[in-house]
């Protein structure tokens, strides 16, 4: 539900800086809340992160979780993907430190309330960003992981995994993800 129209960007900062309780997207002057997540939904970003975490120790990576907000200069949408990383230095909007401009991956996890949303017009406001190598969508309900990779010429190449034995390399930030681990404790696949 969009709310506030017509906000500048400086305008939404500022309102977004002083909620506690929620979250919200901005583009073109409307903000729109954005929901909370499922146990499952919760559980595969929380081990996400904490594999991500653990090979990025002594390596001059990071990753963010959800409450990270990133911004997407082309289109001026600001967005909470559920988990953003890069090697190197990141880039933020301003000395708050809390907008996010070079992720070199974004990770959503798929609901069914925003998986059209991720696949469609997020992606297009995502692949703008010159820093972006990699897009990886992951399902819930199932173990299976899609992987969109930049490629030279600046086409996007999607690679799939399914199943529990397999794995996808973040070759942007020289992770690995074993989808066992990425669904550990996720009650559907129990």
């Amino acid at each position: 539900m969009a709310i506030n129209p017509m906000l500048t960007p400086s305008e939404f900062l500022a309102f977004e800086r002083t909620q506690h309780d929620a979250k919200h997207e901005y583009l073109n002057g409307q903000i729109t809340a954005v929901g909370g997540a499922s146990e499952a939904h919760n559980l595969i970003v929380w081990n996400v992160l904490a594999s991500l975490h653990g090979q990025m120790r002594g390596r001059p990576c990071r990753s963010y979780g959800s409450d990270m907000r990133v911004k997407v200069p082309a289109s001026g949408l600001y967005t909470y993907p559920d988990i953003a990383a890069l090697c190197g230095e990141p880039e933020f909007e301003d000395e708050a430190f809390d907008t996010l401009l070079n992720p070199g991956v974004i990770i959503e996890v798929l609901s069914p309330s925003t998986e059209a949303y991720n696949r469609g017009a997020k992606f297009a406001h995502y692949r703008s960003i010159e820093s972006l190598q990699t897009y990886v969508l992951i399902a819930q309900d199932v173990p299976h992981i899609e992987l969109f990779e930049r490629q030279p010429d600046g086409r996007w190449l999607l690679s799939e995994v399914k199943g529990l034995d397999a794995s996808v390399s973040l070759e942007a930030v020289g992770c690995d993800l074993e989808l066992e681990a990425v669904y550990e404790r996720v009650i559907q696949l129990s």
